[in-house]
């Protein structure tokens, strides 16, 4: 089975709807049942987190993805026992992740696509960090948290969670290839909720391996864009962009979003990167950027933001994530971007919801 291509989200209204009947649904399932049996389901919901992640460990959908197997079969394919893969499998068959047919064998569900390696949008390496042992270990520590305030990191590891990863590739490439998987679900909604193609040059401060701008510059042939990042993040970055088409239009520039950024953009694309860091540091950043633009430049914050209403949200997870792995970290409001913004030097001009937990927050120099 072969990667397929993004397909367009439904239109962002249509999906908020859903999204408010699925959450009065749950919240009135939470209602009929004993306050005390609501609270137990939703505790061993992380039970069901560790299952897929063992499921994505052991390449269960890679080896569906070549046909239907049986127990034994699944099992060998694998390197498991087979009792215990029957055992893993009720569990996910439950929820959908996989698919149990008739004769007893095993198959993939849409839910379980994603759990391939070459799925067009695969979670694989998402489910692979956040199970792992180093990511289960730090939300053990979560209470210590939410006493101090304070990420748990560095009285874990001796470090933060930058600097750990930094030394520590074999979790900071995992990092980076989860985060790289999570963005991935977010740019079909981006390029369908938001223009980019105004502009002529896009720079993407703290942009990866260049996974969005790739899609932007495809998207939109006659723009051009760079790529800016820490030196080891754009190491050997150049060639791949040239075997994608992108030679010449796509360049690569290394440094800190702390010191310097490139000028000379029409618009700097802020993905993911505000919510890392606090109040004050996100300050820097904006200032640094702010420093290198022109007065007509437009600044593109792409982040959660979090609602005001009290049903489930994305952002309120995550939030919790940055309180236990940042140094300062977390998510925001609409208004406090716009405060955030105001404080580096921008008008925050608009706020555009796409069908993904994401906003685009659009903003221009004072």
């Amino acid at each position: 089975m072969t990667s397929t291509a993004l397909k367009k989200p439904p239109p962002t209204p249509v999906l908020r709807a859903v999204e408010r009947v699925r959450d009065a649904l749950s919240a009135l399932h939470r209602r009929l049942v004993p306050g005390h049996i609501a609270v137990l389901e939703l505790q061993i919901a992380g039970f069901l987190s560790q299952a897929i992640s063992a499921a994505a460990e052991l390449g269960i959908a890679d080896e569906l993805a070549r046909g239907r197997r049986g127990a034994a079969e699944l099992a060998a394919a694998v390197g498991a026992d087979e009792d215990g893969v029957r055992r893993l499998m009720r569990l996910l068959v439950s929820f959908g992740v996989f698919a149990q047919h008739r004769d007893g064998s095993y198959g993939l569900t849409r839910m379980g696509d994603s759990l391939r390696s070459d799925s067009a949008v695969t979670l694989r390496d998402t489910s692979l960090f956040f199970g792992s042992p180093y990511h289960r270990n730090h939300w053990t520590h979560l209470t210590d948290a939410v006493r101090t305030g304070e990420a748990v990191g560095p009285a874990l590891d001796g470090a933060s969670f930058f600097e750990y990863a930094a030394t520590h590739r074999e979790i900071g490439d995992l990092f980076d290839r989860a985060m790289t998987s999570i963005s991935t679900l977010s740019i079909e909604p981006l390029l369908a909720a938001y223009d980019f193609g105004q502009f002529d040059t896009l720079v993407d401060v703290g942009g990866g391996r260049g996974s969005l701008l790739v899609e932007i510059l495809g998207r939109y042939p006659d723009a051009e864009g760079i790529v800016f990042d820490l030196a080891d993040v754009v190491a050997n970055l150049d060639s791949e962009l040239a075997a994608q088409g992108l030679a010449g239009r796509c360049a690569t520039r290394e440094g800190s979003f702390f010191d310097e950024v490139p000028s000379g953009g029409d618009a700097y694309l802020l993905k993911h990167i505000l919510h890392d860091w606090s109040d004050a540091k996100a300050v820097q950043i904006l200032r640094t950027i702010h420093a290198a633009m022109d007065p007509s430049a437009r600044l593109l914050v792409i982040e959660l933001v979090l609602p005001d209403h009290q049903r489930p949200h994305a952002g309120k997870f995550i939030d919790l994530e940055m309180l236990v792995n940042t140094d300062g970290g977390h998510e925001r409001t609409e208004a406090q971007f716009r405060e955030l913004l105001a404080r580096g030097g921008f008008t925050l001009l608009r706020t555009v919801p796409t069908a993904a937990p994401d906003c685009v927050l659009d903003a221009r120099p004072r």
